[in-house]
C-alpha cells in the first residue's frame, strides 16, 4: 500500500476533462475504489491501497462523467506481495508480550545497521504496520497489559526506541498500551525515554516526552485513514487521492 500506480491512457481514451477515471480493486474479502489525479491527457496517479491479504487482485480502470454510465475502460490483474517488511510487522505484531520473542530481537541491536538502512527499515515496517489487520483487542503490551507495570520486561517500545526507529515508535504510540509502555523498565532498568536519551536520539526522545509532539516530517505525503463500520475512507496527502475500502 500507499505506493504509486501511473496509468498510461490509450490516444481513444483521452476524453474531456469533466470525465473523472477511478480504479476499483476487487479482492477475495475485500474491494478497494481509489480516485485518480491527471498529470497529463495521457496520464493517471493514483495510490496502491493496502490490501488485508497476498493475493491477485482484478483492477478496472473506470471512467465516470455526470449524466452517463459509469464505463469500465480497461481491465488487468494485480498483485499484492508478501515482502521482509511485512513479516517483520507480523513477527514483531505476534510478538508483542512475549519476552523470549523480544528479547531475541536485541540481537539486531549488536549488529548496529548502518543509518541509511534504520531509515529504510524504519519506512517500510512502519508502512507494513500500518495495514496490517491487527485484532480489536491487540495492545502494544501483549495479551498480558493488565500485568502490574513494576515488573521489569521488554516491550515493543524498546525495541522500536533502541534501534531509533522514529516512524515505528510514532505509530506505537497511537495503539493502545503505547502511552503505557513509556513507563515499563525493561531488565537492565531502562524505559523506552531514557533509552532514547541515553542513546542521543534527540527527535525520538522529543517524540516521547512531549504532549503536543507532531508527527515525523516524513509521514506528511502519507495516507490518513478515518474508519466506519466495514468501510475506511484514506485521503494520500501528498497526491490528493482517495481511497475508499469496503469489506465484501
Amino acid at each position: 500500500g500507499d505506493s504509486i500506480i501511473t496509468v498510461q491512457l490509450t490516444e481513444e481514451d483521452k476524453v474531456e476533462d469533466d470525465v473523472v477515471f477511478y480504479l476499483v480493486f476487487t479482492g477475495s474479502t475485500v474491494q478497494h475504489c481509489t480516485s485518480t489525479r491527471k498529470i497529463n491527457p495521457g496520464s493517471l496517479e493514483t495510490i496502491s491501497p493496502g490490501h488485508d491479504c497476498c493475493e491477485t487482485v482484478k483492477v478496472a480502470l473506470c471512467a465516470s462523467r455526470e449524466g452517463h454510465p459509469v464505463l469500465v475502460v480497461a481491465e488487468d490483474s494485480f498483485q499484492f506481495v508478501q515482502d521482509e517488511a511485512y513479516d517483520a510487522a507480523q513477527f514483531l505484531a505476534t510478538c508483542a508480550g512475549n519476552q523470549q520473542a523480544l528479547n531475541f530481537t536485541r540481537f539486531l541491536d549488536r549488529s548496529r545497521p548502518p543509518a541509511a538502512d534504520v531509515d529504510f527499515l524504519d519506512e517500510k515496517v512502519a508502512l507494513a504496520f500500518r495495514h496490517l489487520k491487527l485484532p480489536a483487542e491487540w495492545n502494544v503490551l501483549g495479551a498480558e497489559q493488565s500485568l502490574s507495570e513494576n515488573i521489569p520486561r521488554e516491550t515493543l517500545m524498546h525495541f522500536a526506541v533502541r534501534l531509533g526507529l522514529l516512524r515505528l515508535t510514532w505509530f506505537l504510540l497511537q495503539q493502545p498500551g503505547g502511552r503505557g509502555a513509556l513507563s515499563i523498565h525493561n531488565n537492565e532498568g531502562a524505559t523506552p525515554v531514557s533509552l532514547a536519551l541515553e542513546r542521543g536520539y534527540q527527535k525520538l526522545h522529543q517524540l516521547l516526552t512531549e504532549e503536543e509532539a507532531r508527527e515525523p516530517d516524513s509521514w506528511s505525503t502519507l495516507s490518513h485513514t478515518v474508519h466506519s463500520g466495514d468501510y475506511s475512507v484514506k485521503h494520500h496527502r501528498g497526491l490528493d487521492v482517495y481511497v475508499l475500502t469496503a469489506e465484501a
